[in-house]
Formats: structure tokens, sequence, C-alpha cells
């Protein structure tokens, strides 16, 4: 799992009011989504892994391998 803060930080740190306005949330949005991402919407989900170039997967720690 990747955090919203490490993606950010990777990003010439990049600041959660800034990544709010790349993204079209508020920034107290991005600040609940640090402290738990199982707050995030699945729109907001797509938007940040769009953002950065990353897998729902990765930002939310799920494991892609299923066994039935």
């Amino acid at each position: 799992m990747i955090t919203i803060a490490e993606l950010r930080a990777r990003h010439n740190k990049m600041s959660q009011q800034k990544l709010a306005d790349e993204i079209g949330v508020s920034v107290d949005s991005v600040r609940r989504w640090e402290k738990d991402i199982h707050t995030i919407s699945a729109e907001n989900i797509v938007k940040v892994c769009r953002y950065f170039n990353v897998s729902a997967d990765d930002l939310l720690g799920t494991n892609k391998n299923f066994s039935a």
C-alpha cells in the first residue's frame, strides 16, 4: 500500500492544498483521506489514481490475486 502523503512527497513534496486544487476537491477531503483512506469515494479514488498514475490496488492496499 502506498499512502496519499507518500505520493505527494514523491511529487516534489506537493502540498495537500495543491493536490486538492489539481483534482477538484477540498483540502479537508485530502486531510481526511490521509487519516483514513477508507473515507474516500470511488470517484475520488479514480481521480487520485489517475493523477499519480497508480492503481487503486496500490492506493488501497488490496491484493490483486483472488482465490476462489
